[in-house]
């Protein structure tokens, strides 16, 4: 696993965080150093496949990145006879998923944007870490998408960064994310360097906003399944 050095210098311009080749190249490090409990998230990945996956149906994987909700269900797909498609918008994510689904229970890989993506027949999708990237006013319509593509009996699990109402307790998370990072070996000007190139990209909302739109969208039963920090994994059901 190549260590995330990206922001370890300074830059004159910080720009627009993208996953381009360079952070492609050392994604595994970055997600795992910067959000807690990214490992126990895909553990429920298998556990949600487990449980949810229905035989002869769809598995989909949305913002794949390099494909760990993917290697997650594959077993059960495999078991079940489902077939598995995994989206993501990132040539360079998809160039490196390609090389990791090339062996094994086949894996439908395509690059495009989750706006374009139909989901159909489907009885587990998988979005982790990846609505945040989407523009707000654009966010429901996907997820109706989502919602309408899933079959009865089946789920959706979202994994999204959060922020909070009360700005006491939001300063506290922040200062508690701020030492998880530092932690595990970030130094003040990876920390600040990345949160200037992510400020404009990704945006978080409440947990009570997520919740309140999965259920306008159209799932009948949702809950908070996980969360660690600021980051939280929720279960909806159809």
């Amino acid at each position: 696993m190549k260590r995330d050095s990206i922001y370890s210098h300074t830059h004159d311009l910080i720009e627009n965080f993208r996953f381009d080749k360079e952070v492609v190249g050392v994604f595994e490090d970055m997600i795992s150093r910067s959000v807690p409990g990214y490992g126990m998230v895909l553990s429920l990945v298998g556990v949600l496949a487990e449980t949810y996956l229905q035989e002869q149906s769809r598995g989909y994987d949305l913002g794949t990145s390099l494909g760990g909700a993917t290697l997650a269900m594959r077993k059960i797909a495999e078991e079940r006879d489902c077939e598995l498609v995994a989206v993501d918008n990132s040539t360079a994510m998809v160039e490196q998923c390609r090389k990791s689904f090339s062996t094994g229970y086949p894996v439908e890989l395509r690059c495009e944007d989750l706006r374009d993506t139909t989901v159909e027949n489907a009885s587990l999708v998988i979005m982790n870490f990846t609505l945040q990237f989407i523009p707000l006013a654009e966010r429901e319509a996907i997820l109706h998408k989502i919602a309408t593509g899933i079959n009865a009996g089946g789920a959706f699990m979202l994994s999204e960064k959060i922020n909070f109402n009360d700005p006491e307790q939001q300063q506290r998370i922040n200062n508690l994310h701020h030492s998880f990072k530092r932690a595990n070996g970030y130094s003040e000007m990876e920390i600040s360097q990345k949160r200037s190139a992510l400020e404009d990209v990704l945006v978080s909302e409440t947990v009570e906003r997520h919740i309140e739109r999965l259920h306008k969208v159209g799932f009948n039963r949702v809950q908070v399944i996980f969360q660690a920090l600021n980051f939280v994994s929720i279960l909806a059901l159809r």
